[in-house]
C-alpha cells in the first residue's frame, strides 16, 4: 500500500511538473496582466478594440509557460501567421484605401501641406531616438509611430527592428487611442482662443472623374520620385480607385470589410506574439513607450505650427487647429479638431477640412515610410 501511494505521488509530481502552472514565473505572470489590462481598456474605454483585443490575446497565448505556439516543429499556429507581418501592412493599407473618402483632400489641395508638416515630428523623434542610444534602423521605426499609423509603425519595424516591434506597435496604438486626450492639451496651449473660433469656407463639391484620376495620378507621382512607398502607396491608391471606380462594388465591399477584418485578427495576433516577457519587459519597452508619446505631441505640434503659417500667409483666414489633424490617426484628429472649434463657437463646422488633412496624414505617413526605407535600408 505504502509503494502504492509512493507511485501515485510521483505520478501527480510528474503530472504538475508538465503543467503551465509548474512553468510560471514573475515576468510571465506580469506580462498576463499587461494583456488583461489591454483587454480591459479595448472593451471597457474602447481603445482601438478591433486591434487592441487580437493583440492582448496574442500576448496572453505566448506568455503561458510550456506553449509551443511560436514553434513550427510543433503547434506552432503563432509562429506560421507572423510570417505575414511583412505583408499585412500593405493589405490593411489596400482595405483603408478602400474605405477613405479623398474628397476633402482633392477639395482642398493645400492639406497636403499639412500632412506633410507633421510628419516633421518623425524626423524629430528619429534623432533623439539615436541620441538615447538606439541604432538608426530601430530609432526610425521609433519616429515613424509619431505618424499615428499602427500599419506603418509595424511595417518599419519589422523590416528594421524586429525585435521592438511588440513596443513600438503597443505604442503607437496606445496613442492612437489617446488621440482624443492627448491633442486637445497640446492643440490649447499652442493656440489662442481666436484662432481657433476662425471659420473656413464650405469645401466644393468633388467631380467623379476628379475621384477617379486622384488615385492614378497620386500613385505614378509619389512611386516616380520615391521608389520606395511603391507597396503601401500602390495599395492604398489601389483600394481608393475600386472604390471610386464604381463598377467593382464586390471587391470594394470585400476589401473594406472581410479582408480588413481578417487581416486585423491576424496582424493583432502576430503582433502580440512578439510581446513575450524576453521581448518586452526591459528598459527599452519604457524608452520606446516615452519617446512614442514624444513622437506623436511632436507631430501634432508640427502640424499646428504648419497651420499657424497658413493662418499667416492668408491673413488671418486659416484655422491653425487644422495642421492637428495632419497625423495619420483617421478619423479621430478631424474630430478632435471638430469639436474644439465647435466649443468655441458651436456655428464653426471645421470637419471636412480637417478631414482634408487627416487624410494628406495617411499619405504622409507613407510617404515618410518610404523616405525612411530610402535613407536606411
Amino acid at each position: 500500500m505504502k509503494e502504492f501511494f509512493i507511485e501515485i505521488g510521483q505520478t501527480f509530481s510528474e503530472f504538475f511538473k508538465s503543467t503551465g502552472i509548474a512553468g510560471l514565473d514573475i515576468p510571465s505572470i506580469i506580462m498576463m496582466i499587461v494583456a488583461l489590462v489591454l483587454i480591459y481598456l479595448a472593451i471597457t474605454k474602447e481603445f482601438e478594440p478591433y486591434l487592441l483585443i487580437p493583440i492582448a490575446i496574442g500576448m496572453l497565448l505566448v506568455n503561458f509557460p510550456g506553449n509551443q505556439l511560436l514553434n513550427k516543429n510543433d503547434d506552432g499556429f503563432l509562429a506560421f501567421i507572423q510570417d505575414g507581418l511583412k505583408v499585412y501592412p500593405q493589405l490593411i493599407f489596400l482595405a483603408v484605401g478602400a474605405t477613405t473618402d479623398f474628397g476633402p483632400l482633392m477639395a482642398n489641395p493645400k492639406s497636403v501641406i499639412l500632412g506633410g508638416a507633421a510628419q516633421v515630428g518623425i524626423f524629430i523623434t528619429l534623432i533623439g531616438a539615436v541620441i538615447l542610444g538606439f541604432n538608426a534602423g530601430e530609432a526610425a521605426a521609433i519616429g515613424i509611430i509619431g505618424g499615428a499609423d499602427g500599419p506603418t509603425s509595424i511595417y518599419i519595424s519589422q523590416l528594421f527592428a524586429p525585435n521592438l516591434l511588440s513596443a513600438i506597435t503597443v505604442s503607437a496604438y496606445s496613442y492612437m487611442a489617446l488621440v482624443p486626450i492627448i491633442q486637445p492639451f497640446i492643440i490649447k496651449l499652442m493656440t489662442t482662443k481666436k484662432e481657433r473660433m476662425i471659420h473656413m469656407p464650405q469645401v466644393r463639391e468633388v467631380s467623379q472623374f476628379e475621384r477617379i484620376v486622384f488615385p492614378i495620378i497620386v500613385m505614378i507621382i509619389v512611386i516616380l520620385i520615391i521608389p520606395s512607398t511603391a507597396s503601401l502607396i500602390g495599395m492604398l491608391m489601389f483600394g481608393n480607385l475600386i472604390k471610386e471606380s464604381g463598377v467593382v462594388s464586390k471587391l470594394t465591399e470585400t476589401a473594406g470589410n472581410a479582408l480588413l477584418y481578417i487581416i486585423t485578427i491576424l496582424l493583432g495576433l502576430s503582433v502580440g506574439a512578439q510581446a513575450s516577457a524576453a521581448n518586452f519587459l526591459n528598459f527599452e519597452t519604457l524608452k520606446i513607450l516615452a519617446l512614442g508619446l514624444f513622437a506623436f505631441s511632436m507631430a501634432t505640434a508640427c502640424g499646428v505650427l504648419g497651420g499657424k503659417v497658413m493662418n499667416v500667409i492668408t491673413k488671418g483666414n486659416f484655422n491653425p487647429m487644422i495642421g492637428a489633424a495632419g497625423v495619420s490617426a483617421m478619423p479621430m484628429a478631424a474630430r478632435v479638431v471638430h469639436k474644439l472649434g465647435q466649443e468655441e463657437d458651436p456655428s464653426n463646422f471645421l470637419l471636412m477640412h480637417a478631414m482634408g488633412t487627416n487624410v494628406a496624414g495617411q499619405v504622409g505617413s507613407a510617404v515618410a515610410a518610404g523616405v525612411i526605407l530610402a535613407l536606411f535600408a
